[in-house]
């Protein structure tokens, strides 16, 4: 028999709607019953007739030879079956998702021969697209011993979104982090076609934030013909932690074209000078305050491509809390140079 403690709180819970007396008539028949004990020196409610605050509660250990009877004998060989012996109650709730997987494997796994998408396979295996992502899928699947590599599929992202003036090859191409740029240098490229800041940029590349650490896989993978080793790969983002560790975090992925050469991705210096020259003229305490507790913990790849000066100017003004947006510089600007 399996022993725990029972406070009468949970029962009087249980019963909301039981008058005192059927209350206390209910626990007496429990402990006539043997399903309830008192607990020795347990104090009582005071009420007339009292009842024990707490008490005994017995109940028969359940019987799970049948779930190690399937778990010895249904399971595809790959289904590790350690957590559920351990945890045979658990198995009781998670059945259904565990025959699941283990029939996929007895009679589909020929399909993960091929990779899919994460919500291609969650659904493929499960019928829930989303059970990967947003349910715990992924877990569920690593405790039975199959793991990402052996669901064998890949993370997507949001697709690259990219305007090309021209697809020469090699060319200068532009990443942007935020979207005001991004269009403001898109519809000056179509209507000019003139340099942005004395370089000739055929490509304008939208971040969208840090959302460029996965879309840029797009680029790597050459998503167009052009989109190869020999061109110029610049990036432009704000003046604050933030923008700097997205920069920085872009190029510590150490991207590669499919040629295997890397892709190298300097910062678009000159821009984030007129940035700073133009914030001086307005004055830096004019500048917006850093929004929320940012990450400060930026390295030297971002500053080490700036003169002394301009790298103190930059850091004072990190320091001092504040930042310089982007869209500070606007079309008045792009054709300085």
């Amino acid at each position: 028999m399996k022993k725990s403690k029972l406070y009468l709180t949970s029962i009087e819970k249980e019963h909301p709607d039981m008058l005192y007396e059927e209350l206390y008539a209910y626990v007496r028949k429990m402990i006539d019953d043997g399903k309830l004990s008192l607990v020795k020196s347990a104090r009582t409610n005071g009420r007339k007739p009292a009842l024990p605050l707490v008490f005994w509660k017995y109940e028969e250990e359940k019987n799970y030879d049948s779930v190690y009877n399937e778990l010895d004998f249904d399971m595809h060989p790959l289904i590790n079956t350690e957590y559920y012996r351990k945890h045979p109650d658990r198995y009781e709730e998670d059945v259904a998702l565990v025959r699941i997987l283990s029939d996929y494997l007895k009679y589909d796994s020929s399909l993960l021969s091929v990779k899919e998408t994460m919500n291609e396979r969650s659904f493929e295996i499960f019928r829930r697209e989303k059970f990967f992502q947003k349910e715990g899928g992924v877990k569920f699947c690593e405790r039975l011993g199959i793991d990402r590599s052996k669901l064998n599929y890949y993370d997507t992202s949001e697709p690259l979104s990219y305007y090309s003036h021209s697809k020469e090859f090699p060319q200068n191409i532009i990443i942007i982090e935020n979207k005001d740029t991004f269009y403001d240098m898109r519809r000056y490229l179509r209507n000019t076609g003139a340099d942005i800041l004395g370089v000739k940029f055929n490509t304008i590349v939208y971040g969208a934030g840090k959302g460029i650490w996965n879309s840029f896989f797009d680029y790597a993978a050459g998503a167009e013909e052009y989109f190869k080793a020999g061109n110029e790969l610049l990036y432009f983002g704000d003046i604050d932690y933030e923008g700097i560790i997205i920069y920085e975090h872009l190029v510590k992925k150490r991207w590669k074209y499919t040629s295997r050469e890397d892709i190298d991705i300097k910062p678009f210096v000159t821009a984030y000078e007129c940035m700073l020259d133009k914030a001086e003229k307005i004055g830096f305490h004019n500048m917006p305050c850093t929004k929320g507790k940012q990450n400060t913990n930026i390295e030297n790849i971002f500053l080490d491509y700036f003169s002394d000066d301009r790298k103190r100017q930059l850091l004072e003004l990190l320091r001092e809390g504040r930042y310089i947006p982007q869209e500070i510089l606007n079309e008045h600007d792009w054709s300085w140079g």
